[in-house]
């Protein structure tokens, strides 16, 4: 008996299995969708009383519980649905299940990498420099994307805010007549006095503009800090507004008492000139608020630093948001800030190369090791042109400017004497500014060396003595030839082609060229002259400073240089090298 109730149970329940299973696979054949709308388990169990087996339906409760709060976290928590209806990528509600409870985002990291050289930025190491081709200089930075950085902005906008009256930030744009109504373009530079100042205005365009952020490098030891003093002691001397104005020099290199010896030794006694040794940018700013100052100069823009930026002073970031700091003050407040800058062995400014973009101005200050003379250059300037070149002497009281630059590339005595031979003089340009130099060469026959040339290019110099040999006849392929620009000075532009070819003539023939004799024109290979730009004022120069003769391209002669008067100046036109060896290499 009972071996045949444990049969009929579980035949029983084998039918059951098989017909819930027809239910569901039928059901999933219509609708695709397996639906379940309450989890249950079946289960089949003798019953004594009853002395037969009953089938009940058993509820899983700990299954319902935990369905029950979901759905109740589904209907307090509406970004559940929309996590699930936004995201259809595989395991969507398996992230939306994982991000309940969990609102904060993993901070991001951005690597960037910069060559220690030449401060070139890219997204990616390649093993060297793709700027300036250095090995193993690409060095990795990395940029926490979290909330609470700081930018320089930010720092900017928190102590300029202050300054400016109500309302101030209700910005609408404005038409180009409204903008220029009533500004004096003459009046609208700060104009600096004297002869240093009339120096660097040239190379500012005209004067300082105000709210410009103009950077200032070259080597170390050429002279940056000088210059910068002095600059600031001419803004606070107030003389072309008629009063004193006070201006902050901020150093992060040097104390107080370092800046004020220098400032004694270059006899500078300004009473509304500030000194003051910081290397917080918001620490600056603010005793810049307390002092309203007419200009600012910060010395240096690597070791300045802003609380809050990754990175020490003078690193990628930390140069990037303190310019951007000075940037919006400079701005905002119309007051111009200079910075001074550290140059890498490439000469290039230390830094990323975003920092040459923020600026309104850049400024090279160069000069040779040996030499005296120094030349101030601008490589941008949003207010003016960058072809405008300064000429300074350093001196034990700071710079003085060189009033007649021409006369630092000329030898000092000059006669005609036979050991004279091999030297030419010739004009060029560099900006708006004439120059004369003197450009000497030595042939000398016999020499174990072919050729050695300081301040004319190498290819230049060989075309010359090539077009020489081929077209004037000269046998110079015995010879060892030695070409040099005085005052080591680089020749660049082809004006003072025809002056060296002069000098080798001279050196070869033997024969000194008078000391009142100057060229100007540009070789072809063929040995004909061409004309050169700025024909007018590169003989109007040479003319002022008492020469006699010039030796031009005949074209020039005959159209540009026609009709205008240059005194006593004597105007050769030659149409090639054979006509002015015949016309300057003949006997007196």
């Amino acid at each position: 008996m009972r071996a045949f109730q444990t049969l009929t149970s579980r035949t029983h329940f084998i039918d059951l299995i098989t017909t819930k299973y027809s239910q569901i696979h039928t059901g999933f054949r219509s609708t695709n969708h397996l639906l379940i709308q309450e989890s249950s388990t079946v289960s089949t169990v003798y019953d004594p009383v009853s002395d037969r087996l009953v089938t009940k339906r058993v509820s899983n409760s700990k299954h319902s519980e935990a369905e029950s709060d979901k759905s109740a976290h589904k209907q307090s928590n509406p970004d559940y649905a929309d996590a699930l209806k936004d995201d259809r990528s595989y395991g969507s509600i398996l992230k939306a299940n994982q991000g309940f409870g969990a609102s904060k985002k993993k901070s991001k990291s951005k690597s960037t990498w910069v060559c220690t050289e030449c401060g070139y930025t890219d997204g990616q190491w390649w093993g060297y420099c793709r700027e300036c081709s250095n090995v193993n200089t690409m060095k990795e930075f990395t940029e926490s994307d979290n909330g609470g950085k700081t930018s320089g902005f930010q720092v900017s906008e928190r102590i300029v805010k202050s300054w400016l009256p109500k309302g101030s930030g209700d910005a609408f744009p404005m038409r180009l007549t409204d903008v220029n109504r009533g500004v004096n373009q003459s009046e609208w530079r700060f104009p600096l006095s004297g002869p240093f100042g009339n120096e660097v205005s040239r190379v500012l365009g005209g004067g300082l503009v105000p709210g410009s952020l103009v950077l200032i490098g070259g080597d170390p030891g050429v002279g940056k800090s000088t210059l910068m003093l002095q600059i600031a002691a001419i803004i606070a001397d107030g003389k072309e507004i008629g009063k004193p104005a006070p201006v902050l020099y901020v150093s992060g290199e040097e104390s107080v008492e370092q800046i004020g010896n220098r400032a004694d030794r270059m006899e500078i006694s300004t009473e509304e000139l500030f000194l003051y040794s910081s290397t917080d940018v918001e620490d600056i700013l603010q005793k810049a608020h307390l002092l309203s100052p007419r200009a600012i100069i910060i010395d240096s823009i690597q070791t300045v630093h802003l609380m809050g930026v990754t990175g020490s002073a003078g690193g990628i970031y930390q140069i990037k948001e303190c310019t951007a700091a000075l940037l919006r003050f400079a701005k905002k407040t119309n007051i111009p800030v200079f910075l001074i800058g550290h140059v890498t062995k490439s000469g290039d400014i230390a830094g990323p190369r975003a920092l040459e973009h923020i600026v309104d101005a850049v400024l090279y200050m160069e000069g040779e090791q040996y030499s005296s003379h120094r030349l101030l250059r601008a490589f941008k300037n949003r207010f003016g042109s960058t072809d405008e070149l300064g000429v300074f002497e350093m001196s034990p009281c700071g710079l003085k400017a060189v009033t007649n630059p021409s006369e630092i590339f000329l030898s000092e005595e000059r006669s005609d004497s036979e050991f004279l031979a091999g030297l030419a003089i010739a004009v060029i340009m560099d900006g708006s500014r004439t120059f004369v130099i003197e450009i000497q060469a030595l042939c000398a026959a016999g020499s174990s060396l072919s050729r050695q040339v300081n301040g004319v290019q190498a290819g230049r110099a060989d075309m010359i003595i090539s077009v020489l040999m081929k077209q004037a006849g000269l046998k110079l392929q015995s010879n060892a030839i030695f070409l040099n620009v005085v005052s080591g000075l680089t020749l660049t532009e082809t004006a003072g082609d025809l002056a060296v070819a002069a000098a080798i003539c001279s050196s070869f023939l033997e024969f000194p060229i008078p000391n009142n004799v100057a060229f100007i024109g540009e070789i072809g290979l063929g040995g004909e002259l061409r004309m050169v730009p700025k024909m007018e004022k590169r003989v109007s120069t040479v003319a002022k400073l008492g020469y006699k003769k010039c030796v031009v391209p005949i074209s020039a002669a005959e159209k540009s240089l026609r009709g205008l008067d240059f005194g006593d100046i004597e105007i050769l036109g030659c149409n090639n090298l054979k006509e002015v060896i015949n016309t300057v290499f003949v006997p007196r």
